[in-house]
């Protein structure tokens, strides 16, 4: 059977200039959906999926990141001398035991497949998960990536996610092509990085989250910057097609680009809606903001 993914890497080297001035000191990363930060839930993810080892692609000036995940001792013991018990083990299980995070410093910013091959080190000869957080994906069942990693281990074969997009919007993507598709999956025959619509081979869009064996390695040492001088990962993907299979899975879940500002309060609202305490009070909010605005249901 072919081998379990163990290792996850997040790019997280991004200057994050949508969200300016507040990027300004706080990494992207770092913004919150209601009290946890945008990496957490693809650290959560990775972990779901069976991954113990995080590898963080961060650049020398971001130091928040690894802050976030080391140890607060100092925090730790005011909340227990003070009995907050509750908020004490949230901090202590922001990596549950057995889990490792691994920083790699990528010294400059030249594209995704660049901060991908920075890992190489760390991930040997092995499959491993790229994880972009800015993609946040909501599901209440599995995982995007545990059902990724299900499908990886069932056929050996890299795993790309793809969701389905208005073809007005193929421009936006990266978009696959495929041969028999069905259900959930299928062997993309090709990847053309942000087509127009009336040369789009589909509307199957590819977003952040991969399973890939680690052959991509040595195409992307290979692969030719292109704009920018970046060296992309979907370059790599391409000629890896020519050499192995390479499925395209269409996850259960909603994605939210948490990239952009819509985006990130579209994921607040959904969170704030499914979350356990505030859903009640979050719907009331918003339905009389909505009556503010002369609005009269919240559907």
């Amino acid at each position: 059977m072919p081998p379990r993914i163990r290792k996850a890497v997040f790019p997280v080297a991004g200057l994050g200039t949508r969200f300016l001035p507040a990027t300004k000191t706080v990494p992207k990363e770092m913004l919150p959906i209601i009290d946890r930060p945008l990496i957490q839930y693809a650290v959560d993810e990775a972990i779901e999926a069976g991954c113990d080892t995080l590898v963080f692609i961060t650049n020398r000036y971001k130091h928040a990141v690894a802050d976030y995940f080391d140890k607060a001792y100092e925090l730790e013991q005011k909340l227990e001398r003070s009995g907050k018990l509750e908020q004490l083990e949230l901090i202590r299980n922001v990596l549950p035991p057995g889990v490792r995070a691994v920083f790699v410093t990528q010294a400059e910013a030249l594209g995704l497949g660049h901060a991908v091959l920075c890992a190489k080190d760390v991930i040997g000869n092995e499959p491993f998960a790229v994880l972009l957080p800015d993609d946040v994906i909501w599901n209440r069942g599995p995982g995007a990536l545990k059902q990724m990693a299900d499908a990886a281990e069932a056929t050996g074969a890299s795993v790309i996610a793809v969701q389905d997009v208005p073809r007005s919007q193929t421009a936006s993507y990266g978009i696959v092509a495929t041969d028999g598709f069905a259900a959930r999956q299928g062997r993309i025959r090709a990847i053309v990085e942000k087509p127009a619509p009336e040369v789009a081979p589909s509307n199957l869009a590819v977003v952040g989250r991969y399973v890939l064996n680690p052959g991509i390695f040595e195409l992307l040492e290979k692969t030719t910057p292109g704009a920018g001088g970046e060296i992309q990962l979907t370059d790599a993907i391409a000629t890896l097609l020519e050499r192995e299979t390479v499925n395209a899975y269409r996850f259960q879940g909603t994605r939210f680009d948490c990239g952009t500002h819509l985006g990130l309060i579209e994921a607040t609202i959904r969170y704030a809606l499914d979350h356990e305490k505030l859903s009640d009070a979050a719907r009331q909010l918003m339905q009389n903001a909505l009556n503010e605005l002369g609005v009269e249901d919240l559907a």
